[in-house]
């Protein structure tokens, strides 16, 4: 019965049928299936082949927004069961969208999409001066430092934080992630960032790549 409730689930998030995934969640749990055994055999692999669908063009924006929705109805029956279980997550990625820059939608999707693949979220919202990036890492200690901009004149607010970063000496702590419409992977290059993604889908991708180099 556990497989055929994991299964349900899966699909309920991969159609991105939110009220569908949270009465399987349900369901499951009430079977006896682990919070954990839903998010690493049925949530995660599902928002897996999602951003695969959306890498290859079978997806788009809109519908990895509902599948992450539907993902996100379900954790929030998981989320307190899985500090209770004491279920680790691979890693926490700290996030935000650059000072100067108020748009959060692409950088909303990214957080969806790692959390979807097993990140602990920390959401600093929009307009994130540096020191604020800094202070989440000294708080934090978070694996991944995540920085959005979506405005080519914003993309020197990520400069001034990777150089926050640098001169708190916590820069060595963590590994940056930049993306958003004007980032390319020259400009990640020229900052010195760890990681660069066109999309959410492989945003998810290379922080897992990071935390396991």
């Amino acid at each position: 019965m556990s497989e055929q409730n994991l299964d349900a689930i899966y699909y309920a998030v991969l159609d991105g049928n939110a009220p569908m995934a949270r009465d399987e969640t349900q369901k499951a749990l009430d079977a006896g299936v682990t919070a954990e055994a839903i998010l690493y055999q049925a949530c995660i692999p599902a928002m897996d082949e999602v951003g695969y669908q959306f890498e290859i063009g079978e997806k788009f924006v809109p519908e990895m927004l509902i599948a992450a929705r539907a993902m996100d109805s379900a954790m929030g029956l998981l989320r307190p069961l899985l500090v209770e279980e004491g279920v680790q997550q691979i890693g926490t990625v700290v996030a935000g969208t650059v000072a100067g820059d108020l748009h959060d939608i692409g950088k909303n999707l990214v957080m969806m999409m790692m959390e979807g693949a097993g990140f602990k979220i920390v959401d600093l919202g929009t307009d994130v001066a540096p020191q604020k990036f800094v202070e989440a890492v000294k708080i934090e200690h978070p694996d991944i430092v995540a920085m959005s901009a979506l405005l080519t004149t914003t993309t020197r607010s990520i400069i001034s934080t990777i150089q926050a970063l640098e001169e708190a000496g916590v820069r060595d702590q963590v590994k940056i992630m930049v993306g958003g419409a004007p980032i390319t992977q020259e400009f990640a290059d020229k900052v010195g960032a760890d990681g660069f993604a066109v999309d959410a889908g492989s945003a998810a991708r290379k922080a897992r790549e990071l935390i396991a180099a």
